[in-house]
């Protein structure tokens, strides 16, 4: 008895994003590790800054400049698992499966 506009908006979009926002998560997560790769490239960033910081003639200076980038790329990924776990836990409560 509904249009298709209202099944479209009603029934279809929703069960399609309860679908996809695993897979969009974890390419969410794969990006922000991947962007230490891309440093290499060219692109500035977290990294990127930690190279310019760390930037001397010992190991010592350069060693903990990374720890604390690869710190905060581990906490990064941490709350953005979090998050998407929530929000997957979030749209499984109307399931009855």
């Amino acid at each position: 008895g509904l249009n298709s506009s209202i099944t479209m908006i009603k029934i279809v979009i929703p069960q399609a994003i309860k679908n996809v926002i695993p897979a969009i998560g974890n390419e969410l997560i794969a990006l922000i590790k991947e962007t230490s790769i891309v440093s290499m490239i060219g692109m500035y960033d977290l990294t990127q800054a930690a190279k310019v910081i760390g930037a001397g003639n010992n190991m010592a200076s350069y060693i903990v400049p990374m720890t604390v980038a690869a710190a905060f790329y581990l906490a990064i990924v941490y709350l953005l698992t979090f998050a998407i776990k929530s929000i997957e836990k979030r749209l499984r409560a109307g399931d009855k499966r």
